[in-house]
């Protein structure tokens, strides 16, 4: 099965940036879709941004232009860099890989366990 690592969560300052990296491992990675998600207290878990296994992305539009999601299929990593952050951003954030359809009677999709990203003056 795939297992899902994130890390580079932090406390940030308005304006400032991080880099969220999601290894994974036990699996094929290259074939998956790649997802970043995030979920603030009380409210629901939101789509931030994608990534196709041909490198196609989209973003949530509260986060276009700021951040950015690019995967390295030789280190099995997907990254989120996030710029200019705001306050708004504050929230667990969750890798996700989801299989090709084709596969998804075969592949299951996995989530991380979610690193914390506090943006706070």
């Amino acid at each position: 099965q795939v297992q899902l690592v994130e890390s580079g969560g932090g406390l940030v300052q308005p304006g400032g940036s991080l880099r969220l990296s999601c290894a994974a491992s036990g699996s094929i990675f290259s074939i998956y879709a790649m997802g970043w998600y995030r979920q603030a207290p009380g409210k629901q878990r939101e789509l931030v941004a994608a990534i196709t296994s041909g490198g196609s992305t989209n973003y949530a539009d509260s986060v276009k232009g700021r951040f950015t999601i690019s995967r390295d299929n030789a280190k099995n990593t997907v990254y989120l860099q996030m710029n200019s952050l705001k306050p708004e951003d504050t929230a667990v954030y969750y890798c996700n890989a989801d299989p090709p359809s084709h596969l998804s009677d075969y592949l299951n999709d996995y989530w991380g366990q979610g690193t914390q990203v506090t943006v706070s003056s």
